[in-house]
C-alpha cells in the first residue's frame, strides 16, 4: 500500500502524552500517532452513523453501513449509544430490496 506523509502540530503537552502512550505500548511516534489516528477514524466514522440513525435520516441498515459494521454490530452497540430501534415495514422492504 503506498502510504503519503502528514504533518500536524501538537501542544507540548500533547506531545508528551502521545509520546508516554507510545512508550509504553513499545511503539515509536509515528506508530503510535497511525495507531490512533485510525481509532480515531473508526470512532468519528461510528459516531456519525449513530448521529444519522438518531436523527432518522438513515435507515438502520444504512447506519451500520456508514459505521463500518454490521447491521448485528450496530444493534448490539444501541444500548450504549442510548439508541433505541425504530424498524418498521418500509425498513424492511428497502433492506429486502437491496436499494440502500
Amino acid at each position: 500500500m503506498q502510504t503519503k506523509t502528514v504533518s500536524t502540530r501538537l501542544s507540548e503537552g500533547e506531545l508528551v502524552l502521545l509520546d508516554d502512550m507510545a512508550l509504553r505500548k513499545g511503539l515509536d511516534r509515528a506508530a503510535m500517532t497511525k495507531t490512533l489516528l485510525r481509532r480515531g477514524l473508526v470512532q468519528l466514522r461510528f459516531d456519525e452513523a449513530v448521529a444519522a440513525y438518531r436523527s432518522s435520516q438513515v435507515t438502520l441498515s444504512r447506519a451500520a453501513e456508514i459505521g463500518g459494521v454490521s447491521v448485528w454490530d450496530f444493534i448490539g452497540r444501541m444500548d450504549e449509544q442510548d439508541l433505541t430501534l425504530h424498524y418498521g415495514v418500509a425498513d424492511l422492504e428497502e433492506d429486502l430490496s437491496g436499494d440502500c
